[in-house]
């Protein structure tokens, strides 16, 4: 099917309205549902509710990432070849949540008969069928979703605003309901297996019902109609011309780099925030309170990033933030057992997010763009997948690092003697202050919008910068 008769008199540099700002931005609520509980959760669920060994649960999960950013390329490339009445990304956001709801319940529904080798299977196979195959299916389409909406830089800088927003929102109430919800359904017991299993149905059932608002309130707009009618005769680019525009746009590799960091980040962080809170400040019930001070801070910040990338661009509101979540992280080590004083560096942490979660997503689309113009190669969704593909293998990595750095301090053995504590300041504090310097360097060298301007003008008449037009 052509789509682009059917969008000819959309207009692609589109302003937006709030509904369809909010209906983009709930998608990423239910996409930190997924990934959130993973991120925070699902090594405490092995770990604590199974009594599975942590390096052996931290293996597990890196090992799968391998495959996990494998099904990023090719889903990118279903996403680039797709062409159908809905678009291109919005379809699959239909066809896959309701697998991607069930197999998360499953996730966590280990049977409590499977032991040793057949346990550690289930959960390499339900984990990949969440991780690789169905949040993929939903996650890659809705990232690519946001460079098909509109090319106005600063709509596109509103939407990764409101999407992290919402994703924030969606971590929000994972950290704060998840535990409750354990404890409530398993009957008092917070890591009893029915609990777990009666919290993910319940979480995945509000999942179901918000993607379909995404679905129905999201429009696509961006339509290259001389690539589309060449792809709807089997003559688009090649996955291999594809990968080779992406090598070639350093704002794209700067991007990955700076993905990557993040995400290696926020699993250790995340991760290891409750054990942060048990073993180190010895308060296990902070542990509510000082992720919430996180979560409730970047909110607010990024009530205030729109006007800041108004005023400085998108770049400089990242590199701001990087930097004052560098600090922040510095000054945890220092805080000791203090709720209070915990909680300030999470409210400067929460800042530093909100300004690099508002922009993130807004300028890896525009980096997008500058490589459609400066190869002449449109491959949004495969730019879009390979960076995904970054983000996973840094979220992997990140908690395969956790688990083995634990492992490294004895955990497993005296998770509240003197090394666990060393260790699990290691990944709560002080490998998020070395990928916080990475990204912040990362935008320091991200001057992409000198060019900007020129590659959408020119893309609009048609153009890229070595065509003949």
């Amino acid at each position: 099917m052509n789509t682009s008769n059917q969008v000819s008199s959309v207009d692609p540099n589109a302003r937006l309205s709030i509904k369809e700002r909010l209906a983009y931005g709930l998608g990423d609520y239910n996409n930190n549902l997924v990934v959130s509980s993973i991120n925070a959760f699902l090594l405490v669920y092995y770990v604590s509710v199974l009594g599975v060994d942590s390096k052996l649960a931290a293996s597990v999960l890196a090992v799968s990432k391998i495959f996990d950013g494998i099904s990023d390329l090719i889903m990118g490339r279903i996403v680039d070849k797709t062409h159908s009445k809905w678009g291109k990304a919005r379809p699959w956001i239909l066809r896959m949540c309701v697998p991607l709801a069930i197999s998360t319940v499953l996730m966590f529904s280990v049977p409590a008969g499977l032991t040793g080798t057949f346990q550690l299977t289930y959960m390499f196979l339900t984990y990949n069928l969440v991780s690789t195959v169905f949040y993929t299916a939903v996650s890659l389409p809705y990232s690519t979703l946001q460079g098909l909406m509109t090319t106005n830089q600063y709509e596109r800088g509103l939407l990764g605003n409101f999407r992290m927003m919402l994703a924030t929102f969606g971590t929000m109430t994972v950290n704060t309901v998840v535990l409750k919800m354990c404890a409530f359904f398993g009957g008092g017991e917070q890591y009893s297996q029915k609990g777990w299993t009666m919290a993910y149905i319940c979480l995945m059932i509000v999942f179901v019902c918000l993607e379909m608002v995404t679905f129905f309130f999201c429009k696509e707009r961006v339509i290259d109609e001389e690539v589309t009618e060449s792809e709807g005769k089997g003559n688009g680019p090649s996955v291999m011309v594809c990968l080779k525009s992406l090598v070639m746009n350093k704002y794209w590799l700067i991007m990955v780099v700076f993905l990557f960091a993040q995400y290696f980040m926020m699993s250790c962080f995340f991760g290891s925030n409750l054990y942060f809170a048990t073993y180190v400040m010895k308060n296990e019930d902070s542990y509510s309170v000082i992720s919430n001070a996180l979560s409730i801070a970047q909110m607010a910040m990024m009530c205030v990033t729109p006007f800041m990338m108004k005023k400085i661009g998108k770049r400089w509101t990242a590199l701001i933030g990087m930097i004052a979540a560098g600090i922040a992280f510095a000054l945890t080590g220092f805080a000791g057992s203090s709720v209070t004083m915990v909680v300030i560096c999470n409210v400067l942490k929460g800042m530093g997010f909100g300004c690099a979660a508002a922009t993130v997503f807004g300028l890896l689309q525009d980096s997008i763009t500058y490589g459609q113009w400066h190869t002449g190669v449109q491959a949004i969704g495969m730019g879009n997948a390979a960076s995904s593909f970054s983000m996973k293998i840094g979220s992997g990595l990140g908690t395969a690092a956790m688990g083995w750095i634990l492992d490294a301090g004895n955990f497993n053995v005296d998770p509240s003697g003197p090394a666990a504590a060393t260790a699990i300041k290691m990944t709560c504090v002080w490998v998020p202050v070395i990928t916080c310097v990475v990204a912040a360097v990362c935008m320091l060298v991200f001057d992409l919008d000198k060019h900007y301007e020129k590659a959408v003008d020119d893309l609009a008449k048609g153009r890229w910068r070595g065509s003949s037009k």
